[in-house]
């Protein structure tokens, strides 16, 4: 995810302009990359805390991994497109299917982990209802046909999704330092 993130900063470009009005042209750039910052972010946090409630991996979660790493090597390319194109509705558009699809993919790699381990392993005690998982996908799938109807209201919708998610989500972790103290106890 580092280098996806890395990938993304390379497609800013420094304007030609040495005033501050020469920043103007590349914001809608530049908040474009911000949100897509902000959604790597939370994955990579999210995906850190998820392996590490992850006993054992098997064949299927390693293709479900990459499943992941595939819609998310695509943020790049879609984040400059969004962004060099002032959020037009192709574009915007095309940023929440790829964003729909990372979203799915990330659920298909939790499911997969929660199968592989069974019902009362770590993650799925610790996702439960897994109620922002499920919604984020609805908003995502919400968003892509209003982004021809008006592209801001779409681009709140993304927003909007990751500021659900960005305050970080803490059941995982939780889970973790849980069973990290009762084990500790029993030593």
């Amino acid at each position: 995810m580092a280098v996806i993130i890395t990938i993304m900063v390379l497609e800013l470009k420094a304007p030609h302009g040495a005033d501050l009005a020469a920043l103007q042209p590349l914001m809608p750039v530049f908040l474009t990359y911000i949100l897509s910052f902000v959604y790597l972010g939370i994955y990579w946090n999210n995906h850190h805390h998820m392996l590490h409630a992850t006993d054992r991996v098997s064949g299927g979660i390693l293709w479900a991994n990459l499943h992941l790493l595939f819609w998310l090597s695509l943020v790049p390319f879609t984040t400059a497109w969004m962004g060099e194109n002032h959020f037009e509705a192709w574009p915007t558009a095309v940023y929440g299917i790829v964003m729909l699809c990372a979203a799915l993919a990330y659920y298909i790699l939790q499911t997969t982990i929660v199968r592989a381990q069974g019902p009362g392993s770590k993650l799925a005690r610790a996702i439960g209802a897994d109620r922002k998982g499920k919604l984020s996908p609805v908003i995502y799938a919400s968003a892509i046909p209003l982004a021809f109807v008006n592209e801001m209201l779409a681009e709140a919708l993304y927003i909007l999704v990751a500021l659900i998610w960005l305050i970080p989500d803490r059941r995982i972790e939780r889970r973790l330092d849980h069973d990290h103290v009762a084990s500790a106890k029993i030593n």
